[in-house]
């Protein structure tokens, strides 16, 4: 069950924050299919859409890239380092959540946004985070919003990365973005069959 805001009257705001650290949810069951994703996950589809008519990056684009990520953890984190391979040690980066977005992106982002109360363990928050990235990507480096192959290279690298072409010396990279690439191509066929289902009647007041 995904967690939703309260009413926003000052009481309930007030609340509904200090519930939001606590507020997650468990994976999908089917990660491979993208229709039965948001018919589990309610209120992930339009998150998602809104997403989209925001930004112009498209659904299956933001969900094979998040599935790459995070398979759809809301808290997911890089896995942790060992010394001598039982004691536990430091994580890689602070990455987090469904986008593993890095703490320092993270604020940034917000900063330049002026954003509040948002949560990168927060799939709406996560998923918005993507497409505003997406859109960022093609008015700074020409990346077309549907291209996820570049799309997911630019995410991983940083734009500055991306421009300087690092991912040429990591063929690994290369390898998991064609992935996406893949996955996504996947997620539009699946989606095509399934969106009229998904979406809200007109009279719809959310």
């Amino acid at each position: 069950m995904q967690c939703r805001s309260l009413p926003a009257n000052s009481v309930w705001l007030l609340l509904s924050i200090l519930l939001l650290s606590g507020c997650t949810t468990t994976p999908p069951r089917n990660v491979d299919n993208v229709c039965a994703i948001f018919k589990e996950k309610s209120g992930w589809y339009e998150d998602s859409r809104r997403a989209f008519k925001r930004h112009g990056v498209p659904i299956h684009v933001q969900m094979a890239m998040m599935h790459q990520e995070s398979r759809f953890k809301a808290k997911a984190k890089p896995p942790r380092r060992w010394i001598f391979g039982f004691i536990p040690w430091t994580r890689p980066s602070s990455a987090y959540g469904y986008a593993q977005v890095k703490q320092e992106t993270w604020d940034w982002y917000v900063d330049k946004r002026g954003l509040m109360f948002v949560d990168r363990a927060d799939f709406g928050d996560a998923v918005e985070f993507m497409s505003w990235y997406g859109k960022l990507s093609h008015e700074t480096l020409g990346i077309s919003k549907w291209d996820a192959y570049k799309q997911y290279l630019a995410y991983h690298e940083g734009q500055g990365g991306y421009k300087r072409k690092t991912y040429l010396k990591k063929p690994w990279l290369v390898k998991v973005a064609r992935k996406v690439k893949g996955r996504a191509s996947r997620y539009r066929t699946q989606l095509a069959s399934c969106e009229k289902s998904l979406q809200s009647p007109w009279w719809w007041p959310f």
